[in-house]
């Protein structure tokens, strides 16, 4: 599970519009969600291909027993059919931007 970090000299800015743009850039629908504190989601799966990007806050997302904590700027990519939860750490709501992609057929 790779995190990819935002990256001010490639990406400039961080600001919520700047990561809307880079995740549309790359295909993607994105919806913004506001996750309170003590938001948990239990192991699931989409039937689509997902990014998960945190504009602010701490969000704990969890595959194959394998925790990354994603805060401003980061970014995490789920596979359609991969099992994981995620939950919000900490005090402070999580802004995600929930971006997401139906997986490619085979040629």
């Amino acid at each position: 599970m790779a995190v990819e970090h935002w990256d001010p000299v490639q990406d400039g800015e961080l600001s919520e519009a700047a990561l809307w743009r880079k995740l549309e850039r790359r295909g993607y629908a994105v919806t913004r969600y506001v996750y309170p504190s003590g938001t948990c989601f239990p192991e699931h799966t989409h039937a689509v291909d997902k990014i998960d990007a945190v504009v602010s806050g701490r969000f704990r997302l969890t595959t194959h027993h394998v925790d990354a904590v994603l805060t401003a700027g980061d970014c995490l990519t789920v596979p359609h059919g991969v099992l994981h939860r995620a939950e919000v750490v900490g005090d402070e709501p999580v802004i995600c931007l929930d971006a997401s992609r139906s997986p490619r057929e085979p040629d």
